[in-house]
């Protein structure tokens, strides 16, 4: 059935019966752990305002003919593919009608927005004019022949979807609650009504955004994919095909799930939650069967290309492909095949964790390992400070995301009660 004729026979469902109401966690933020990740931000950020200072060479090892590394093949483009979970379970919970999922849906929609806020923030560290990364939202910079300003301009406008889609959270936690200090205090009744009038309003259009979010992330995660169309001499053959557009594609899409199982075992175990295994494993039963068609597709087009033959070259590039395909995709393949791992918190976390780094490790060789400029003098290994900045963005995703949890409503309200009746006894 396609996407259209489900709308069509049931309007997409924003607000539904099925969706448990959440609240905010309210754990104290400040851990050992908590203070790890403010050192690690703080030191990226001196790197990163080291970089914006005195420019890209004085932190990385880019160079005139190595323009692009590290924070290109982590930061971007696979913070956009690890992003995917926002869009799958979006369309799986209020396109095509799977009601048992809107529980995880919130959770996935603030890890796709923070993801792909990040996504934006390492690019705007990667770029050389920097101050120039607001040309692509004005049309007279607009190039129509241009797959990076379609990359660009889809991210800007997916962007803005998931903040409009993380609206009716923000209504959720302030309606009935306004409380304005001082003088302001005049205000909170008006305040209140402001806030429900656009509560109204949004709900009326969220279902276009929804379907929205889902196209635009489907047009940039194939965009991903055709800027590498352009080098077919610079980019290894294991990878380099004119299918990289749909590779890509299909890969995000198989690891939207499995991403959404790590976030949220993760965030379990961090919360003291228990995870909604349920729900988990039903995910995962779907994983294999979207795995699985990315893997006949890619060794299919492996297989017509002649392209095979390179990994008995047995170089870094073959090893690291092997690497890839095997415990990025082969072996959890068959992990979430056997029921017994899908129900097993143990098996399901580490099958999962495996597809989501085999997506990073295939951009890494994607935009890294296979790609190998002409003239190029010295083979390129990311620096110190490359790797600072990326770990120190990592670090305030995880530290925003902890911050958003406490203080929005975005987990069910049922096991953020039995967490903390746990904790109480």
């Amino acid at each position: 059935m396609s996407i259209s004729s489900t709308i069509s026979e049931h309007p997409v469902d924003v607000h539904n019966n099925h969706e448990e109401e959440a609240v905010e966690v309210g754990v104290p933020f400040f851990t050992r752990g908590v203070w790890v990740l403010v050192a690690l931000a703080l030191i990226g950020f001196g790197f990163a305002m080291y970089r914006f200072l005195f420019g890209l060479g004085a932190v990385t090892n880019l160079t005139d003919q190595r323009g692009w590394g590290l924070w290109i093949g982590i930061d971007v483009a696979t913070g956009v593919a690890l992003a995917a979970g926002g869009f799958t379970t979006a369309a799986l919970a209020h396109i095509f009608h799977r009601h048992r999922y809107h529980v995880i849906t919130r959770p996935a929609l603030l890890t796709a927005l923070l993801g792909y806020t990040f996504v934006a923030i390492g690019l705007l560290v990667d770029l050389g004019r920097y101050y120039f990364i607001w040309h692509p939202i004005l049309p007279y910079y607009w190039q129509g022949n241009s797959v990076l300003f379609e990359v660009g301009i889809c991210v800007v406008f997916y962007l803005t979807v998931l903040y409009v889609e993380f609206l009716p959270i923000v209504f959720e936690r302030f309606i009935g609650r306004v409380n304005l200090p001082g003088a302001f205090a005049k205000m909170n009744a008006f305040a209140d009504w402001a806030l429900r009038k656009l509560s109204g309003a949004v709900d009326k259009v969220l279902w276009i955004f929804i379907i929205l979010g889902v196209v635009l992330s489907c047009l940039h995660q194939s965009s991903l994919g055709s800027l590498m169309l352009i080098a077919p001499t610079k980019l290894n053959p294991l990878w380099y095909s004119s299918l990289l557009p749909l590779l890509f594609l299909l890969s995000a899409i198989a690891t939207g799930f499995p991403m959404v199982v790590v976030e949220s075992m993760v965030a379990a175990r961090s919360f003291k939650f228990k995870p909604e295994m349920h729900i988990l494993s039903n995910l995962a039963r779907m994983t294999p069967v979207l795995l699985g068609i990315y893997l006949v597709i890619k060794v299919g087009d492996l297989i017509y290309r002649n392209a095979l033959v390179h990994v008995l070259k047995f170089d870094m590039a073959a090893w690291s492909f092997l690497g890839e395909m095997f415990i990025g995709v082969i072996i959890p393949f068959a992990l979430l095949c056997s029921k017994s791992v899908r129900k097993s918190h143990t098996g399901l976390f580490w099958a999962s964790f495996m597809i989501v780094f085999g997506v990073a490790w295939n951009r890494a060789n994607v935009f890294i390992v296979g790609f190998t400029p002409p003239f190029e003098t010295e083979t390129y290994f990311p620096a110190i400070g490359e790797f600072a900045v990326t770990i120190g963005l990592i670090s305030t995703l995880i530290l925003c995301y902890r911050f958003a949890v406490n203080n929005f409503p975005v987990f069910p309200r049922e096991i953020v009660e039995e967490a903390r009746a746990a904790v109480s006894k």
